[in-house]
């Protein structure tokens, strides 16, 4: 898996995560699945024209699938923010909520401008220009050249 459960301890201390979660891991690997999914959204191209516009398409599937020192460190930075906002979700207590809510809305707002080619991260991996997704042309419009009767 991309992130586990004691990762979480350099964005939250863990007894507060326990205190949260009252123990159930179930609720933070939940938190974890719900925030790979949001990154990997941010990501993933979707069928709209706008995103044959020549900005880099990632191979997300790479980047989830890896382990241990070969994740990329900003994206794995960014999913545990994500993942301990999930989580915190379930308490309240203002302080540790407003700061989360931060650092959450930080990973979001990064994320959304690497979605829109703003801005990239040069160590992810990224799908061959010449692949099906890649290749496409974007739709073309028009008329003919105007034709005259010599």
């Amino acid at each position: 898996m991309f992130l586990q459960k004691d990762e979480l301890k350099s964005k939250s201390y863990t007894y507060i995560l326990e205190q949260i979660t009252e123990g159930d891991d179930t609720i933070i690997e939940e938190g974890i699945n719900a925030a790979i999914e949001e990154v990997k959204s941010y990501l993933t191209p979707n069928n709209k024209q706008t995103w044959l516009d020549g900005r880099k398409v990632y191979d997300v599937e790479g980047i989830f699938n890896a382990t241990g020192n070969d994740r990329n460190a900003l994206i794995l930075s960014f999913t545990k923010n994500i993942a301990v906002w999930k989580i915190i979700e379930l308490c309240n207590a203002d302080m540790l909520y407003e700061k989360q809510r931060e650092l959450y809305d930080r990973a979001i707002n990064y994320l959304d401008k690497l979605s829109k080619g703003q801005v990239t991260i040069s160590l992810l991996p990224s799908i061959d220009p010449t692949s099906a997704i890649a290749s496409k042309q974007p739709f073309r419009y028009g008329s003919r050249t105007k034709f005259n009767h010599y």
